[in-house]
């Protein structure tokens, strides 16, 4: 082993260091994280030059000001990341190869290098012609937008002191090296230093930052656990590869709210925005059939319409099989349960199939009812009205709980031309108190339901 060098491990959630390989990281207490790393203890990381002395200073001195935006050109994406992006931010868009991450990025860099801001685009990963040939695709550049081929951060931090540039792009963080480290590029100690190295030039020469990061097979972001927690901000890049659509999905903002969404729609040209996406997730919904009802579920402040389908049918073993897409099956089971013991169906003894039509992922509340009247309805053979929508929470005991931003959902539903609500009885009855006739008020005709054994109530199915 050349002098200087030595062996630690790495725990790959938390990035806790230990001297030798532990089964539980003592820091995260998780299992079987710890990885082999080689170090270069004969050199000392260098800390980026310009950010300036912190100085103390009283809470009341400090100003809540916004700070300065950039607008991407993208509405959905501005949407999602508080109103644009933040100078001197350090942001990570994740997802999995192939979803759109550097097209979408791309995309960004042009819209602002046309704007009049110098962008600069560093990629590790691609060649300068590969980058051409997805650029010509996109459309047209001009001399604003520059690229870089490389991997070295001490080549990149000379270049964005040299060019001194308005907004860049690291493509991607797992490419990146530092010489000083000395293990490989994407290891976790290279991982997390070269996070550590951008976020300093961010904030140190006031440059946004956008780094993609690869994730591993169980849809994180690959490397230490920190690398989250050093950024800004979290994006996720998500979507079905059989499926025209993609979801940019927030996890962290410290400038903004998260868990908004932005719908885009990928094509021949690149990523297009979807500003209507209730009405793209319901294209091409059966009418008047049983096992499908429309909910409106709530992604941040967004209300969004989709299509869950039911499937209950005869089991042929001797025990009952559950599937679910799009939503969490332990859920499923939950309200399979709750419909059994507390509507009085024997629902518990058949195959029950689930689904989120167009493969979208929801874990919302809100979707509870919606998917216990699907189930009624494949299992009875009752379609429900096609202009109808669905939302509230069912709890253990069968009562329909309220849900939030009743009044978005109904809104969302009236203006997609939906006649008929299926509401929680609590917030039928709140919305009453606000208005005399609050069928008149809407123009609408909403169906309260107070507990599950209601479902199979004859007004509910067509």
């Amino acid at each position: 082993m050349a002098k200087g060098s030595n062996i630690v491990f790495f725990c790959n959630e938390c990035g806790y260091e230990s001297r030798k390989w532990l089964g539980q990281c003592p820091s995260c207490k998780a299992w079987n994280t710890f990885v082999e790393e080689k170090v270069n203890t004969s050199s000392k990381s260098k800390i980026v030059s310009g950010i300036s002395k912190s100085t103390v200073t009283t809470l009341k001195e400090v100003t809540n000001e916004d700070g300065e935006r950039i607008n991407t050109g993208f509405d959905e994406l501005d949407r999602v990341l508080g109103g644009g992006i933040v100078v001197g931010s350090l942001t990570l868009v994740g997802g999995d190869p192939g979803i759109g991450k550097s097209t979408l990025l791309l995309q960004v860099c042009r819209n602002l290098a046309n704007a009049g801001l110098r962008v600069l685009y560093i990629s590790g990963e691609e060649s300068l012609r590969q980058i051409k040939i997805r650029a010509d695709r996109l459309g047209e550049t001009n001399d604003n937008l520059k690229v870089l081929c490389d991997t070295d951060l001490s080549n990149i931090e000379s270049v964005l002191k040299d060019e001194k540039p308005e907004f860049v792009i690291i493509d991607s963080i797992q490419t990146m090296y530092k010489e000083e480290v000395g293990s490989a590029p994407g290891s976790v100690g290279q991982v997390r230093e070269s996070t550590n190295v951008l976020m300093q030039l961010a904030k140190g020469l006031n440059i946004p930052i956008v780094i993609v990061g690869h994730v591993t097979k169980e849809g994180v972001v690959a490397g230490p656990r920190v690398l989250e927690h050093m950024v800004d901000t979290v994006l996720y890049f998500e979507g079905d590869r059989h499926e025209s659509y993609r979801v940019l999905r927030s996890v962290k903002n410290r400038f903004g709210a998260t868990n908004e969404i932005g719908v885009f729609e990928m094509r021949n040209d690149g990523l297009r925005e979807v500003l209507n996406p209730s009405a793209f997730m319901l294209e091409g919904r059966p009418v008047d059939a049983a096992g499908t009802v429309v909910a409106c579920a709530m992604e941040g402040t967004r209300p969004l319409l989709v299509e869950v389908q039911a499937l209950v049918c005869n089991t042929n073993f001797s025990m009952p099989k559950r599937t679910a897409a799009g939503m969490d099956y332990n859920r499923v089971n939950l309200l399979l349960a709750v419909l059994d013991k507390r509507a009085g169906l024997s629902i518990s003894d058949c195959d029950a199939y689930v689904n989120i039509a167009g493969g979208m992922k929801l874990n919302e509340p809100g979707l509870d009812l919606a998917v216990a009247i699907s189930l009624v309805s494949s299992f009875k053979n009752k379609p429900v009205a096609s202009d109808t929508i669905v939302f509230g929470e069912i709890g253990l005991i069968g009562e329909v709980r309220s849900v939030t931003q009743d009044k978005a959902r109904i809104l969302e539903a009236k203006k997609l031309g939906f006649n008929r609500v299926i509401l929680p009885e609590i917030s039928y009855k709140t919305l009453c108190k606000d208005c005399k006739d609050i069928n008149k008020e809407y123009g609408l005709t909403f169906i309260p339901i107070g507990n599950v054994s209601e479902i199979t109530r004859s007004d509910i199915f067509a």
